[in-house]
């Protein structure tokens, strides 16, 4: 879509239409858990049959290109609205919408911009993190001006139709430039979030454009940055004195922030959101490696990735299984925000062919199949099991002791 195409979205007649199919073409299956703000919930796009009968009849009413930019913007909106709460009265792009936090992330993350008064949102996209940025202002009673900065003129012209629908257009100044290219003069802080596709490709964790030691140089000229990265980011990319922050929307690892040291708080965090339950490094003595017990714990993947497995084991008094696995074990239930508690049935040395004798003699008609340092055909498995119990169990292929081994566990979650 061109700029030009786009103004005519913001026009009487453009926003006539969108309010038209906000009204009329929500699909009939969403209910009020579909549109949850922050949570990994599939969007509702509208049926083609649907999307095809409505073009024809609007067609009759308004002009062909404004039609079908509509209804693509609208489809948008209905993608939007896990991860924004005012996602039917916003604009996007598809690679925008991907590339954009959810709104929790977005809030989350600005608090470590505390009293900031001069921000520069780099790479601002359809405008994500720019509206949080700049509705800080009136949330923590700062005077606060946003630089929004993006080469990609429909982006920066949509992130600004995004202020406006926030109410906040009026603290945000927009710049259509290279982010190489901006002057930072008299700014207090920056937010970069660099592009990590090209070509319609997701690049490898750790590369993307501007690159990621361009962004690390930030700190070199303003104190406090935060970037935005990949979740796969190595430790090793960010340079001593940094904090790695790993986000997860429940058990959804969604992405890692790199601190500057002016905003860091330590090397590593795992936050929980939309809870904000965040886990950082305790020192202590290493945690001692033994059979499993009565208890299981699958640790949240942003804890894994921040590698903070041992500090919630000593945390939880727990103990892991296996040095290379991140279970952890106990003979009393470990009830923790930070991941997912499991009752243990059997455990025994891994043997795939007397495992559905054993599964049946449990009573077990339906597993999920969790696979961790061990290799095997999860389909496969599932396939061959041929199951018929009345329960429903967590079945975990691992290793204990360097050992290939199986849990059947039950979930203390589930009812």
């Amino acid at each position: 879509m061109s700029v030009e195409r786009f103004e005519a979205l913001l026009t009487p007649q453009g926003r006539e239409l969108l309010d038209y199919l906000a009204a009329e073409a929500v699909p009939a299956n969403t209910t009020p858990a579909d549109t949850t703000p922050g949570y990994p919930v599939p969007g509702y796009p509208v049926p083609a049959d649907t999307a095809l009968r409505l073009g024809t009849q609007l067609r009759a009413r308004y002009p062909a290109d404004l039609v079908v930019d509509a209804l693509a913007q609208h489809e948008l909106r209905l993608r939007a609205r896990p991860k924004f709460s005012r996602a039917m009265e916003m604009f996007f792009t598809r690679p925008g919408l991907e590339q954009a936090s959810a709104e929790v992330v977005a809030r989350h993350r600005s608090g470590r911009y505390g009293a900031a008064g001069q921000v520069a949102d780099l790479c601002c996209g359809i405008g994500g993190d720019l509206v949080v940025l700049a509705e800080d202002h009136r949330v923590l009673a700062v005077d606060r001006r946003v630089l929004a900065v993006d080469r990609d003129p429909l982006h920066l012209r949509i992130a600004r139709a995004n202020a406006d629908v926030c109410g906040v257009a009026k603290g945000v100044t927009p710049v259509q430039s290279d982010v190489r290219d901006v002057g930072l003069a008299g700014l207090d802080a920056i937010f970069v979030d660099p592009a990590r596709r090209s070509g319609g490709r997701r690049l490898r964790a750790g590369h993307s454009e501007p690159p990621l030691e361009w962004c690390l140089g930030l700190a070199g000229k303003i104190d406090a940055v935060g970037i935005k990265a990949a979740p796969g980011l190595p430790h090793e990319a960010v340079p001593p004195g940094w904090e790695l922050e790993f986000i997860a929307i429940g058990r959804a690892l969604k992405e890692a922030v790199a601190w500057s040291p002016a905003l860091a708080t330590g090397a590593t965090r795992a936050t929980i959101l939309p809870q904000g339950h965040t886990l950082v490094p305790e020192p202590g003595p290493p945690v001692e490696v033994r059979m499993p017990g009565e208890f299981l714990l699958d640790p949240n993947p942003a804890v894994t990735r921040a590698s903070l497995v041992q500090d919630l084991a000593r945390s939880l008094g727990a103990w892991k299984i296996d040095d290379q696995i991140a279970f952890l074990s106990a003979d009393v239930p470990l009830r923790t925000p930070f991941g997912r508690a499991l009752r243990v049935i059997d455990s025994a040395p891994w043997n795939q062919k007397q495992l559905p004798a054993r599964l049946r003699e449990l009573d077990i008609g339906a597993v999920d199949i969790r696979r961790r340092g061990l290799a095997g055909d999860v389909d496969q498995l599932h396939r061959r099991l041929r199951l018929s119990g009345s329960r429903r169990a967590i079945l975990v292929m691992t290793r204990v002791q360097d050992r290939p081994w199986a849990l059947v566990c039950l979930d203390l979650e589930r009812p």
